[in-house]
């Protein structure tokens, strides 16, 4: 097949659907559009939405076993070879509104070296990619098209593995003030390590595969670019490894905040009790209803007993400060 016509690429729902101009820039699918490998056109779907789901069911431009895993079937990051076509799935930091980074977001890919089909279901940003080629200054092939997708994503990602970091910073912070932090926050901070070295592991390998292997729509220069991606993810997963080891320490450290806390209020409390045990004993003495109790038939014996209690309570108090007890 040596084009592919404009009609075959028109799907009414799409996200976006560019022709590459070869020299940075990008124009839309039309009826004259014709995809060739100096000028491949992409396609990116809401696989959900009525008409690319149909698109993806029916058009004879994808392999059968490639329209499952378009249709949102593949989740981990992976990459396989398809005949002439390469089936990638890769995950994103989700920068949706009212949804938190790590709740990761999936990206499938199939390229030939005339077409790239991407479809997701949540919006996977990709702004910066999409706005360089409309100022002329994105990729040129689809080579250089995935090398500067790919780019995009590990951007987001080292950026969100940067705030991470200043969180546990602060906690650190925090801590070194004796201030414990909210309920629950550093449950989450340490999920969201967990999440993002679950899945940026497996995306490191892909990248790295992608570098490796003799893809015939990827230049050497793209190789070189694809390892540097992956060698940048590969110091960003370091960082995680050493931020979860940090967020052990820092729940340590408040296990033995917060054991101390308890301590010394338990020992207040037994310094409390040491201190009117005697007076506790003494009333006690004098309260039991029978007779003969000293001090019954006068009207000053109750102040005088209350002016002991006190007498009684400051010698205990500075007995147990000279002790160093107190």
């Amino acid at each position: 097949m040596e084009v592919i016509k404009g009609n075959e690429l028109q799907v009414a729902d799409a996200v976006y659907a560019y022709q590459l101009n070869g020299k940075g820039g990008v124009s839309d699918i039309n009826d004259q559009t014709q995809a060739s490998q100096e000028d491949p056109c992409w396609l990116h779907l809401d696989y959900s939405l009525p008409a690319s789901q149909q698109w993806i069911t029916n058009t004879p431009l994808l392999p059968d076993n490639v329209r499952e895993a378009l249709a949102g079937n593949s989740v981990r990051p992976k990459v396989l070879r398809m005949g002439e076509g390469t089936l990638i799935t890769l995950r994103c930091i989700n920068l949706n509104d009212n949804a938190r980074p790590d709740q990761l977001v999936t990206i499938r890919v199939y390229l030939t070296d005339k077409m790239i089909v991407s479809t997701r279901h949540r919006k996977v940003s990709l702004t910066e990619l999409v706005a360089d080629m409309q100022n002329g200054s994105g990729p040129t092939d689809t080579g250089s098209w995935l090398v500067e997708m790919c780019d995009v994503l590990t951007d987001h990602t080292s950026d969100f593995i940067e705030d991470l970091h200043d969180k546990i910073i602060d906690f650190e912070d925090d801590l070194m003030e004796q201030r414990m932090p909210e309920r629950g926050q550093m449950a989450l901070l340490r999920k969201q390590l967990i999440v993002l070295r679950r899945y940026m592991s497996p995306q490191r390998d892909v990248f790295a595969r992608l570098a490796s292997e003799r893809l015939p729509w990827m230049s050497d220069d793209e190789r070189r670019r694809m390892q540097e991606i992956a060698d940048r993810l590969g110091r960003g997963l370091d960082d995680l490894d050493s931020s979860i080891a940090r967020t052990g320490v820092l729940a340590d450290e408040i296990s033995s905040l917060m054991a101390d806390s308890l301590n010394r209020r338990t020992y207040t409390m037994s310094l409390l009790a040491m201190v009117f045990l005697p007076t506790t004993f003494l009333t006690g003495l004098f309260g039991v209803n029978l007779g003969g109790i000293p001090g019954a038939s006068s009207h000053y014996s109750f102040l005088i007993f209350c002016a002991l209690l006190v007498v009684l309570v400051g010698g205990v108090a500075w007995w147990m400060k000279r002790s160093n007890w107190l």
